[in-house]
């Protein structure tokens, strides 16, 4: 347990530092935005000064005004329409940049003390990204956990298919593939994975000269537990429908509430196995941590989906690599839970 919470610290305060540290580049630039701003207020000004001078043509061709009034009409309105397009951008500026310096100067980045405990708030001073394609978020997943050798199945699995579970926390990163689409996204990023495994029949593993096998405790086992620890850098393809948010200084895509299928991997490397031992002597109750060699294999590598609507989705994760090294049988952990992704 104190190592999963050291793993979860690590992770958050990677996700601070990012915070801190991070310096985002806009794809759109501030005269870009504008630029387009002020092409739409020249379009529309120029269609509302088109059909003045039709109106006024109309008057002219049904002998309503003379010629010399129609030509000071037409004069008047498109002095009126260009001075509207000179205000107006002019409005437009000045509000953008209100609004930029607005945000800039409610920033602030505050750490300290309170009753509830740590206070952590940070708001960059930056300007705004307009179009921000990639986002992050911590990931939680918890389940399920077994391992099977290619004669074995579920039935007759060594380990308890309701006992053993995985855990798994990291941070994941989240890119839009296409420029103006978001039904396909990259997810990728880090994670610490923690297998289970309890065996049946009051078993433990054991090491004889690099061949791992169940062997019968001599007493009786309360609590059997093997724990392999993993970092891994997951890698997936997201897809499925999103709602598009465009307003004239943000474009955003949200995935809040619809539903998503991601197809991808991990690999990773191991940082340790042990094993817990819990049993009673004559009324006294022992317990047995044992952090020797079981000849795991020190690299991971495997296939990995989730589906689901929302933050939570089904999980999936089956490691393609054997649990132990040679000369032991093939025997592939695997596991089904549930995951969250936390925005």
């Amino acid at each position: 347990m104190k190592t999963i919470i050291l793993y979860l610290i690590l992770a958050v305060f990677s996700f601070t530092s990012q915070q801190l540290e991070c310096q985002e580049t806009s794809q759109k630039t501030k005269e870009e935005i504008l630029q387009n701003k002020r092409e739409e207020i020249i379009n529309n000004e120029k269609e509302k000064l088109r059909f003045k001078i039709e109106t006024i043509n109309r008057q002219l061709e049904n002998k309503v005004i003379t010629a010399e009034e129609a030509e000071k009409r037409k004069k008047e309105a498109a002095e009126l329409h260009a001075k509207n397009i000179e205000n107006r951008i002019a409005i437009m500026e000045n509000k953008y940049e209100l609004d930029i310096r607005n945000d800039k100067e409610h920033s602030s980045t505050y750490i300290g003390l309170s009753e509830d405990g740590m206070t952590f708030r940070v708001n960059a001073e930056r300007e705004r990204k307009y179009d921000k394609r990639t986002t992050s978020d911590i990931v939680f997943a918890a389940g399920f956990n077994n391992a099977l050798t290619e004669e074995q199945s579920l039935n007759d699995s060594d380990f308890k298919i309701g006992g053993s579970r995985f855990f798994e926390i990291g941070w994941a990163w989240k890119t839009r593939v296409f420029d103006n689409s978001n039904w396909l996204r990259l997810k990728y990023g880090f994670s610490f994975q923690f297998n289970g495994l309890k065996p049946t029949d009051n078993r433990y593993f054991v090491n004889n000269d690099g061949l791992v096998s169940l062997e019968e405790f001599d007493h009786d086992l309360s609590k059997s537990k093997f724990r392999t620890d993993y970092l891994v850098a997951p890698v997936h393809f997201e897809f499925g429908p999103s709602e598009r948010h465009e307003t004239e200084r943000s474009l955003r895509f949200s995935t809040e509430d619809k539903f998503r299928i991601g197809l991808g991997g991990y690999a990773g490397f191991s940082l340790g196995e042990r094993q817990k031992l819990k049993y009673t002597i004559d009324g006294d109750k022992k317990k047995d941590k044992l952090k020797g060699d079981y000849n795991t294999n020190d690299f991971i590598y495997g296939l990995s989906a989730y589906m689901g609507w929302g933050g939570a989705t089904l999980y999936a994760k089956y490691d393609l690599n054997p649990l132990f090294a040679d000369p032991n049988p093939e025997m592939h952990n695997f596991s089904l839970g549930i995951r969250f992704d936390v925005d």
